[in-house]
Order: structure tokens, then C-alpha cells, then sequence
């Protein structure tokens, strides 16, 4: 049964590590309370030692990881251009908030074929790969959309 979105016979996208969506302007990756508690946890430090040290508050009292400046612009503080030269990686990969694991189906990219394309060209993996079916994207469009509802209690 289609839904009726303009990308019902899907979308093609396969991630190229090139970390553009992982830095650029100044941003916010925001997460939720369940996910801080697991980044502290891989990285072995309490709740409270993470928030002071790798997030800050944002005005609407929200939490955001921190960023870096560098030569690409301000990366999130866990991205890592060290370990595989010339990629860019998430050093919390497994742990990395829904935000960034449900990149590029976020409802913004997805309203329009032209906010798709708009996306694209910050993100050369968008129209690459593999052809992404819309079943698989409406879960990860819809499991932002549930994520940003509890970020934002």
C-alpha cells in the first residue's frame, strides 16, 4: 500500500564517509537522555562528566554535542578523519544518537524532490548506491520524528 510520498518507488543513497553530514555551518546534533547515558557508557565516563565535557546547552534548554572548527568546518566533536585517511568516521558509531543514524531520511530532506536535491548537494551520497526502498525510509523518517517529540519534553 503506497503512502503516497513522491519518492514511493524509493531513493538511492549509500553513505561514502565523507563526513559533510557530520559538519559544515554551525549545527546541534541534539539526543534524547537514553542516549547520552549510552555515549557516557562507551566512553567510560559518568553522565555528568559527558555533559560537561562533550555537549552544551543550547537556548531552548536542550543538550547538543559539541563541535570543533577544522579545516572542513565545525565537525562533531566524534568525528574521526584519523583513523581511515581521507574518510571520515564516527568514533561513537554504534552508540551515535537517532539523529545521526536516521541521515538522510529526516523529514526536511524528504518533503519535496527538491529538498531532496537540495540535500544532495551536501551529501554525495544521496543518489548513490543502493535503491533504498520506501518501506525502509518511511521507518527511519518516522523514527526521527518520534526521537525529536522526546528530545523536545
Amino acid at each position: 500500500m503506497s503512502g503516497g510520498e513522491w519518492y514511493e518507488d524509493g531513493l538511492r543513497f549509500e553513505c561514502t564517509m565523507c563526513g559533510q553530514c557530520c559538519t559544515g555551518a554551525p549545527g546541534f546534533v541534539t539526543f534524547t537522555k537514553q542516549e547520552g547515558r549510552a555515549i557516557a557508557a562507551r566512553l567510560g565516563v559518568s553522565e555528568a562528566e559527558f555533559l560537561a565535557r562533550y555537549t552544551h546547552a543550547m537556548p531552548d534548554g536542550r543538550r547538543s554535542l559539541n563541535e570543533r572548527e577544522t579545516e572542513f568546518g565545525n565537525d562533531c566533536i566524534f568525528l574521526d578523519r584519523e583513523t581511515l585517511p581521507g574518510k571520515a568516521v564516527c568514533s561513537l558509531y554504534e552508540d551515535r544518537p537517532l539523529q545521526c543514524r536516521t541521515f538522510p531520511w529526516w523529514p526536511d530532506n524528504l518533503r519535496s524532490a527538491s529538498a531532496w536535491r537540495r540535500a544532495a548537494r551536501q551529501c554525495e551520497g544521496i543518489g548513490q548506491g543502493r535503491l533504498v526502498p520506501v518501506e525502509e525510509i518511511r521507518i527511519s523518517r518516522d523514527a526521527q520524528v518520534g526521537r525529536d517529540r522526546a528530545v523536545n519534553r
